[in-house]
């Protein structure tokens, strides 16, 4: 275990206590005494249920950080302090999730370059730009190797981590810094490469050459689940293609598609077009036979009831061109245009000369520009095309329509092809605690939905390398079918830099010898493993376990937002199934999202963000923590400036009545024997009660309803009872009395600032510093038993509803709070009086009744009210 220095010694109260530095002396200290280190030796000496442990979500490496973090990480950190305080030891790591496109795209924006595999590693590169290369277009972007792009992108994630751990730190957040790793390090290289490999050893991972959505300007794969629908301008055309009794008219939007018409496809219910079915058709300006088939997922309301199957317009070709066993005639490539060469199917049709000097090699608009106006001139366009808006799938990071392109890629089995998997799957869910309890459904109806595995291979650069290699043939082919894996000690590897086993390197490429999968995994293939990389299932390099692994998983938390149920979430539950046979977590809080004054998801793509920098700077951490706080799990919550200046109103007034509650001394003894008076008994029951609700509150993972507990108390024991025993205090009624109000307020003051502790954490640090020892966010959570019992409630609020309307008659009289009251009349049903007269002097020191006081009985159920109020200004001093 790591060695501290010892727990600083109580302070001395300030004379003007103040938010301001909070945060650089505290976070010093934190640091300094090993605050929040979790003690890895006592874990291990103890038993599981002794650990609380947190899958912390590791925010992606790429720019800044915004109120969306702060607000998540914030309902994470509160449940990490309350656990804590409830003396289990919390195993709170930090990651950085650095690999993957955002990364990528900001290094192309931030030093104006792009990665060529194609290209030697330059070992004195200098980027042309460092920071202010945005508004470089692509085509301009200086090319360079993958081995120099990988640096740049190791670089630039690096200095993103540092401003990312600042920020973390002044919010105070109490992860354990020396429990960190990052996506691309060695040890979480190592534990995505091992966890695939037994994938593909138990056939859970898989290579397919198929049809699969592509990202035209990333120049990658997609998987199902980053797919974003969005509308999208097109046009319909309504084109005549040919029949032996004439013309059969379909309405596409992608008529630039023909050339790959392998089918049409109408229902078997369809009437019209039961003599079609089962005949044939020739496409229009290419005169291409194609099958007329029936499919019952063809929609006879939508358009003309008939469709053409292309290989690939859409996810429904795919699904004719599986199931109907249709031939692949693809002329969409990787770039989005459309194949150079003449397609082998359109060589020696009429329209061969078409394709060659109208289509190939352009773009899919420009091509469908083309195609339309040599359908204009053929005849074959029934009338001029209609707008409309079309649903297209995106990449959800994307800004173009993906294409469907059959390529060879990785895939693990996610129950999206197999029945039996997808039950198992579902059931895990059922494992799982959502808190909401509302969002498994989301789970749930996301994993029956599925319709194919898991696509993990990206064609990226900077990400864990798919640790595999092929052999090649003697014409220079690699078989596929016969991979070449490496030993799990010699992890990680680097395909494309490494040779594998029994080879040499000078053997890379050349017949007989082998090539490295070019691919890396997707960055969710890792991230989905952070329960593993974070509690030391693959070891320190070794491939076994860390004795703490067992200490840590299953893992108790995964904190995440609701957007990614169906990626972080679903993908780590698939992992942690294949690997152990059990769910990853027990709990799985979910946040909402933060939205800008327009109702709108605050994300960088949109522009709309606030950084949280100057926000914290200018209202103080803790405040914009009350604002986080105050937004409950699963809930999308505004940006709200206006609540993060009611929690820095809140934290400055635990600094001064902290003040006052602590300016009598020291406080010796039994506290809670010398606690005698009606009033203060009272103030404590009710606090009891506040403890209870603040503690089922985080038990219910319902932070926001533990602090409106404890801060509706908090503005009550200060405008009420503070008001109401300060006289007492200082002694107006003798020693006995006094000494009940100081252990009153001394026990009161200890348990609010334990309630508030996780989620005001530097101002209740700071005043617990004035008289104790240590640090409040070590001592324990409190309990009802540290209180007296037998004080009635209703006291305090019976005596403060009095103390309100004494106040608000010199208000409305518009005189001091001081003014003198020589007689007044309270009215009250019989039960309120009699509580009010149990705590008659304190009411007559904070209201300034010093004459007559008198009671009238009023009906049951009516408030407390004064009548017959004489006032006395205060005379103003002469000057």
């Amino acid at each position: 275990m790591t060695e501290h220095p010892p727990a600083p010694r109580a302070a001395a109260i300030p004379e003007r206590p103040s938010l301001e530095g909070l945060e650089e002396k505290w976070g010093t200290v934190w640091a300094q005494q090993g605050t929040y280190a979790f003690d890895r030796e006592a874990a291990l000496a103890g038993e599981r249920a002794e650990v609380f442990s947190i899958d912390t979500p590791p925010p992606t490496a790429s720019g800044s950080l915004h109120m969306g973090h702060v607000f998540s990480y914030t309902h994470t950190d509160c449940m990490a302090r309350y656990k804590r305080m409830r003396g289990l030891r919390v195993f709170y790591p930090i990651g950085w999730d650095d690999n993957g496109l955002p990364t990528e795209k900001r290094v192309q924006n931030y030093y104006g370059v792009r990665g060529d595999a194609s290209l030697p590693y330059d070992p004195g590169f200098e980027p042309p730009f460092r920071g202010n290369a945005k508004s470089t277009k692509a085509a301009d972007e200086m090319p360079i190797s993958r081995q120099n792009f990988i640096e740049l992108c190791d670089e630039l994630t690096v200095e993103d981590e540092k401003a990312f751990e600042s920020l973390f730190r002044r919010l105070g957040f109490s992860l354990d810094w020396d429990i960190s790793y990052r996506t691309v390090d060695d040890h979480s290289r190592a534990t995505s490469q091992q966890a695939f490999l037994r994938n593909v050893a138990r056939g859970e991972a898989y290579q397919s050459e198929a049809p699969g959505l592509w990202d035209v300007t990333f120049q990658t794969a997609v998987a199902q689940a980053e797919l974003e629908a969005r509308d999208y301008p097109g046009a319909y055309h309504r084109v005549a293609f040919h029949g032996t009794d004439g013309p059969v008219y379909i309405e596409t939007t992608r008529p630039e598609l023909i050339p790959s018409c392998v089918a049409l496809i109408a229902h078997p219910d369809d009437e019209r077009y039961h003599a079609l079915i089962g005949s044939s058709v020739r496409t229009p300006l290419f005169d291409v036979e194609v099958p007329v088939l029936a499919h019952p997922s063809a929609e006879m309301d939508k358009g003309a009831g008939i469709a053409m199957c292309c290989t690939f317009g859409d996810l429904t070709d795919v699904l004719w061109w599986r199931e109907l066993r249709l031939p692949t005639r693809s002329v969409v490539t990787r770039t989005g245009r459309l194949q150079s060469e003449v397609p082998p199917w359109l060589a020696s049709s009429p329209g061969a000369a078409l394709y060659a000097e109208r289509l190939g090699g352009k773009t899919a608009f420009s091509a469908r520009t083309a195609l339309v106006e040599a359908l204009r001139e053929s005849g074959d366009l029934d009338g001029e095309p209609t707008p409309t808006q079309r649903k297209a799938n995106f990449y959800e990071r994307g800004e173009k329509p993906l294409e469907i392109v059959t390529t060879r890629q990785w895939y693990i089995r996610n129950g999206g092809r197999e029945r039996e998997l997808n039950a198992r799957l579902v059931a895990q869910g059922r494992e799982i605690e959502f808190h909401p309890a509302f969002m498994r459904s989301r789970y749930t109806n996301w994993v029956e939905g599925l319709n194919g595995d898991w696509l993990v291979s990206r064609q990226r650069f900077f990400g864990v390398p798919i640790p595999v290699w092929y052999p090649l043939d003697a014409d220079g082919e690699p078989d596929h079918d016969h991979p070449i894996l490496p030993a799990e000690s010699d992890l990680p590897v680097d395909p494309a830099a490494q040779a594998p086993p029994g080879y040499t390197d000078d053997q890379r490429g050349v017949p007989g010898g082998f090539v490295g999968d070019p691919d890396v995994l997707d960055t969710w293939a890792t991230s989905s493993l952070t329960p593993q990389i974070a509690g030391g299932w693959r070891g320190a390099g070794s491939g076994e376990p860390d004795p703490l692994f067992a200490k840590v998983f299953p893992m108790d938390l995964r904190p995440q937002a609701h957007d990614i149920i169906r990626t972080w979430l679903f993908a780590t539950v698939v992992r942690a199934f294949h690997e152990h046979g059990t769910v990853p977590w027990t709990n799985a809080a979910i946040s909402g999202w933060i939205l800008d004054p327009d109702r709108k998801k605050m994300s960088k793509s949109k522009g709309n963000v606030v950084t949280p920098e100057d926000v914290v700077r200018e209202h103080s951490a803790d405040a914009v923590r009350y604002w986080a706080a105050s937004g409950r799990l699963g809930t999308d919550a505004a940006y709200d400036v206006g609540q993060m200046k009611v929690g820095r109103r809140l934290a400055i007034k635990v600094l001064n009545a902290s003040k006052f509650a602590l300016s009598f001394g020291d406080v010796e003894g039994d506290l809670a024997a010398q606690v005698t008076d009606p009033l203060d008994r009272s103030v404590l029951a009710v606090l009891r009660e506040v403890v209870e609700r603040a503690t089922a509150g985080f038990e219910a993972w319902d932070y926001t309803r533990s602090l409106e507990a404890t801060e509706t108390f908090f503005w009550t024991f200060c405008d009420d009872y503070l008001e109401l025993v300060k006289d007492r205090a200082y002694g107006s009624r003798g020693e006995a009395a006094a000494a009940s109000a100081r252990a009153t307020l001394r026990l009161a003051l200890d348990v609010v600032l334990r309630l508030l502790a996780p989620v005001l954490p530097y101002v209740t640090e700071e005043v617990w510093s004035w008289t104790h020892e240590g640090s409040v966010h070590r001592a324990s959570w409190p309990s009802v038993q540290e209180l007296p019992d037998g004080g009635d409630p209703a006291l305090l609020e019976a005596v403060g509803a009095a103390l309100a309307v004494v106040r608000k008659a010199k208000s409305e009289a518009k005189v001091g709070m001081r003014a003198e009251v020589p007689t007044a009349t309270l009215v009250a049903p019989a039960r309120v009086l009699d509580l009010v007269r149990a705590a008659e002097a304190d009411l007559r020191a904070a209201g300034r009744l010093t004459g007559r006081l008198e009671y009238a009985e009023g009906a049951d159920g009516a408030e407390v009210a004064a009548r017959d109020l004489e006032l006395v200004p205060v005379a103003k001093p002469a000057r």
